[in-house]
């Protein structure tokens, strides 16, 4: 019988029972892609990492992610509670990761607090911002149970946008977004109308008129109804807000997860890159469980 440890931690925030949980088995050598898809499903988180050794030594890690249905080229909070997870277990002296990934190289930085302990890290996305088709407004609203008129559109359309996952990120009226409900039928509706979206539609919503940013991000037919804090949508949205505004750097703070009892704040940077756009997202992180599962 073989045996895999594992660690939970909740990402994005300061205290435990906030944030997203996570699940890093930090030794996964050994597990086939069905074991881990499987796992995924068990813990039934938004995602769950998988460390298995760097396939080039000049790197930390080669980390895998599978959400419920598949696996992930990249997401934001395994990455960030992965480096926490790891940096912990192993006492990593320096301040700097590097995961190998489906979607490329993330860079990881981690964060200290006053007291010197590793509390969180900062990512950077593995690709530069790439946006894709727009889809209609009164789309986006049925799929989120609000009417066209509450998607704002003045600055853009909604419309498909990644750094290594792509996510169809809507600006919304403030007062909506806490009214907002996805509809399964009507993502699926979606998906089947719009051929463009790869079988892929997560709607990350946002609302600019407070200070930080809110948002909430919907992924239902991929097993996600709600996300408490998706780092990879908030990177995405942060360098599309930079592209919009033809400024050459940008930050954002982002809160997310307040509808679930579950806060996030995810903390968002942007700048040019010659004729691209790069993000990061970072956030604090706090270890909840530890255990062991035989297979």
């Amino acid at each position: 019988m073989r045996h895999y440890s594992f660690t939970t931690v909740d990402v994005f925030t300061d205290r435990r029972f906030g944030g997203n949980p996570l699940a890093v088995f930090t030794d996964a050598r050994g597990l086939v892609d069905a074991e881990m898809q499987a796992l995924a499903a068990e813990f039934n988180l938004s995602e769950t990492a998988f460390v298995l050794p760097p396939q080039d030594p000049a790197n930390s890690a080669r980390v895998r992610i599978f959400n419920r249905t598949a696996e992930m080229p990249f997401a934001g909070h395994p990455n960030v509670g992965t480096a926490f997870v790891l940096a912990h277990e192993r006492g990593e002296p320096g301040g700097t990761l590097r995961f190998e990934e489906l979607a490329g190289l993330v860079d990881v930085r981690l964060e200290r607090g006053p007291d010197g302990i590793i509390c969180g890290a900062t990512i950077d996305a593995p690709q530069p911002l790439s946006v894709g088709i727009s889809i209609p407004a009164e789309v986006v609203a049925r799929c989120a149970g609000l009417s066209a008129e509450e998607i704002v559109t003045s600055a853009h359309p909604p419309c498909v946008a990644s750094v290594g996952m792509p996510f169809t990120i809507a600006e919304v009226e403030p007062g909506a977004l806490s009214r907002a409900v996805p509809n399964v039928t009507e993502f699926r509706r979606a998906l089947a109308d719009h051929p463009g979206l790869d079988g892929r539609l997560a709607v990350h919503l946002y609302a600019r008129g407070t200070e930080p940013l809110r948002a909430r991000m919907f992924s239902p037919v991929a097993g996600t109804f709600e996300d408490p804090a998706t780092g990879s949508a908030n990177a995405a949205l942060a360098g599309l807000l930079l592209s919009l505004n033809g400024g050459q750097s940008a930050r954002f703070d982002v809160v997310q997860g307040v509808e679930m009892g579950r806060p996030s704040l995810m903390r968002t940077a942007a700048h040019r890159d010659g004729e691209s756009v790069r993000s990061a997202v970072g956030g604090s992180c706090v270890a909840v469980f530890r255990g062991e599962i035989a297979l």
